[in-house]
């Protein structure tokens, strides 16, 4: 049987790839399951600083597979509120609690969940043969594993109403116009730019990274006194690790710096 999810490991960062390219990495719960175990153990290995997560074949993650355990049978509807919060938003809330810098490489289509996932990456890089779908109305269904939440605050109200309601793909040159990711890149540059910045993150001090995350997810719901408090108190706490020591002595002694995370 061939893993569902596969995993790469490098100097200090993983690629993590789903892995079902005849069905353009659509999303099952073995998928999900094993994907939930990769992130576990990139968490566990303190030499892992950074993770990619990226699509085999010709799609970064077409949504969830239609299959018989998610369609209307003889029993009646399925319980997609416990698919979602058991598996899919799962996936999305250890991405973003996870201390790791998290890349999504999106090549080719991203559909449904697929998008959420992307857009729940820290920096998305995308091919500019890429595409962006919510595609859950097609069906009779709404936005989930975040995609409210994402598209609001990434490209505002009014175009995160139009995606939703229209159902239409964007590529990746609008999605990177309207601040919906990083950058989209050509096809051929997309694997060597996402290694690239894998290296670059794998090499940044860890601690000031997850505290970077940790300010961000608060910035989403704080007031402004709340987030200077926030501000403050992982200032301080960067202020007293090793690899704020090593930057400042690399900066006078004129080096480059090899923080120690």
């Amino acid at each position: 049987m061939t893993d569902e999810v596969l995993v790469e490991r490098h100097d200090g960062w993983r690629k993590l790839t789903l892995n079902r390219p005849a069905k353009l990495n659509a999303i099952n719960i073995p998928m999900l399951d094993q994907l939930l175990a990769t992130l576990d153990a990139a968490e566990a290995d303190t030499a892992c600083r950074a993770l990619v997560l990226t699509g085999a074949g010709r799609g970064f993650c077409a949504g969830q597979e239609l299959g018989a355990d998610v369609t209307p049978g003889p029993n009646g509807p399925p319980d997609l509120q416990a698919l979602a919060d058991r598996h899919h938003h799962e996936v999305v809330r250890r991405i973003r609690a996870s201390r790791l810098p998290f890349i999504c490489s999106v090549n080719g289509v991203a559909a449904g969940a697929g998008a959420s996932f992307a857009l729940a990456g820290d920096i998305v890089l995308a091919g500019r043969s890429a595409t962006f779908v919510q595609a859950f109305i097609r069906i009779g269904l709404v936005p989930d594993s975040g995609a409210s939440f994402f598209l609001t605050h990434l490209v505002g109200d009014a175009r995160a109403r139009g995606l939703a309601l229209l159902g239409d793909a964007i590529d990746a040159e609008t999605a990177e116009r309207w601040g919906m990711i990083w950058k989209a890149v050509d096809d051929l540059a997309l694997e060597a730019e996402t290694a690239a910045m894998a290296v670059r993150l794998a090499k940044a001090p860890a601690e000031a990274l997850a505290a970077i995350k940790v300010m961000f997810a608060g910035a989403a719901e704080n007031s402004l006194h709340a987030q200077l408090d926030l501000e403050a108190r992982l200032q301080g706490d960067a202020g007293r690790s090793a690899d704020f020591a090593e930057g400042v002595r690399a900066f006078q002694e004129k080096r480059a710096p090899r923080f120690g995370g």
